[in-house]
């Protein structure tokens, strides 16, 4: 198949006042692992029910494997686990499974019981039974049983213990390898940087970065360890006025830097400095820089008012 796995042309979706996607134009790679990361609030997962035409929008469109996410026949190809997956609590695994696998025209049994099997999953448990991290597994099962060549994850991981979190790694590792397509919201930002070939930054509903997890990093802020012979003077610190952060603990300056470090490798050349050490920035650190004095308390929810309004930035 040619074309891209996602694709979406100034969507837009508002609920009354509140612009929960704005204008948002993004292109999901067939065989990628796409990031798609932003706060609580920020319009992520209204975005997915777009793709998947559970919510119509306000304007713009959104292509899904080369169609309509409403399209019967596309949906079928899409492996989908939202946040919260909602079942009546007296099915069990073996029951989920046979629903969607009857709903899609067929299942893989052997594939099945390889994934109850590798998620220690007893798959006669009613799902009430669980616990909130077994539930989970539940869902990443049902979403990947059919081998789909899209997964639309959202939070997949939640709940779950490091083991699992990096089982379910490698499950996608797998997957992908096999030609599947990612599309990956979470909030657990190692996972994002251990697995996303680019990642996408929403802030209220604007598109602010979309980039490599390389790229990302590049543009991030460097962070900056002076060791000195004593602790520093005030007039030490003076020196480095103007830097995005600078704090001192005991004997160590600890500088925050956006831009050249060329100046504060001469300010400290002044000093008598024992070492130096640098931090390589991560995706957590680019994605702080992107939410700077951004508030909390703006819950993603399941219904009405999904992002908080029309994001300031223009950037996309």
């Amino acid at each position: 198949m040619s074309g891209p796995a996602i694709a979406t042309s100034g969507l837009t979706k508002r609920f009354g006042s509140l612009t929960a996607v704005d204008s948002l134009d993004l292109v999901v790679r067939r065989g990628e692992v796409f990031g798609y990361l932003g706060p609580n609030g920020a319009g992520k997962t209204t975005t997915i029910r777009l793709l998947l035409d559970f919510i119509r929008p306000t304007s713009g469109r959104a292509e899904v494997l080369g169609g309509s996410g409403a399209d019967p026949a596309i949906r079928r190809q899409v492996g989908y686990l939202p946040a919260s997956l909602d079942v009546d609590p007296r099915w069990c695994a073996r029951d989920l499974l046979s629903f969607y696998g009857e709903l899609r025209g067929g299942r893989d049994l052997a594939w099945e019981r390889a994934l109850l099997e590798r998620f220690d999953l007893d798959p006669a448990r009613p799902v009430g039974q669980l616990s909130s991290g077994n539930r989970r597994k539940v869902g990443i099962v049902q979403a990947v049983a059919h081998r789909p060549p899209l997964l639309v994850l959202d939070e997949p991981t939640s709940g779950l213990d490091p083991l699992l979190q990096h089982e379910f790694q490698l499950l996608v590792r797998d997957l992908v390898a096999d030609g599947a397509t990612v599309f990956l919201s979470s909030h657990v930002l190692p996972e994002v940087e251990a697995l996303a070939d680019r990642v996408a930054i929403l802030r209220r509903g604007v598109l602010v970065a979309l980039a490599t997890v390389d790229e990302l990093r590049r543009s991030a802020r460097t962070r900056i360890d002076l060791r000195l012979a004593e602790p520093p003077a005030a007039a030490d610190l003076a020196a480095f006025a103007g830097l995005a952060e600078v704090s001192a603990t005991d004997a160590t300056i600890h500088l925050v830097v956006e831009g050249p470090v060329d100046p504060v490798l001469k300010a400290a050349a002044r000093l008598t400095v024992q070492a130096i050490a640098t931090h390589d920035a991560d995706l957590e650190d680019v994605f702080l820089t992107y939410y700077q004095g951004e508030t909390s308390g703006r819950g993603e929810s399941s219904g009405r008012g999904d992002g908080a309004g029309r994001g300031e930035e223009t950037g996309r």
